[in-house]
């Protein structure tokens, strides 16, 4: 479910562009082949954290019984349906996020924090923050 919003985020890149503001991923583990797989799907620059200090101080996991969320399967029915594949390999638990942030003292313009498996954010919400990012000259 992460490639299929790595996907919409990347749609936006050309727009960001124009803005002169970046496209940043950062993923947790790079097992395998695995951070080459995911570049497919997204056209930002990807950095590998593997202290995961960007998923702290206190990650959010959603355990095995996330599995049994109505809206979980819901989710990967609609990833599954729109033809993106995942991987089962390594951790899988801790939810991920789509922040835009700003120059200096701007901070976080837009803040989502994965719910369960598959809470994508908004892409139109994205682009709004993204036109407020002040770009430093």
């Amino acid at each position: 479910m992460c490639r299929e919003e790595a996907s919409e985020l990347s749609s936006l890149k050309p727009q960001l562009d124009k803005l002169g503001v970046p496209l940043y991923g950062v993923v947790k583990e790079n097992i395998g082949t695995e951070i080459h797989d995911f570049r497919a799907h997204f056209a930002g620059e990807i950095f590998l954290d593997e202290k995961q200090c960007f998923y702290g101080p206190k990650q959010r996991k959603m355990g095995g019984l996330g599995f049994i969320r109505m809206g979980v399967w819901q989710n990967f029915i609609r990833a599954w349906k729109s033809g993106y594949k995942g991987n089962m390999n390594g951790e899988g638990f801790v939810l991920g996020g789509v922040f835009v942030i700003g120059a200096r003292k701007q901070g976080i313009l837009l803040e989502h924090r994965e719910k369960e498996f598959g809470d994508k954010v908004n892409t139109t919400l994205v682009l709004e923050a993204a036109k407020k990012v002040q770009i430093e000259k």
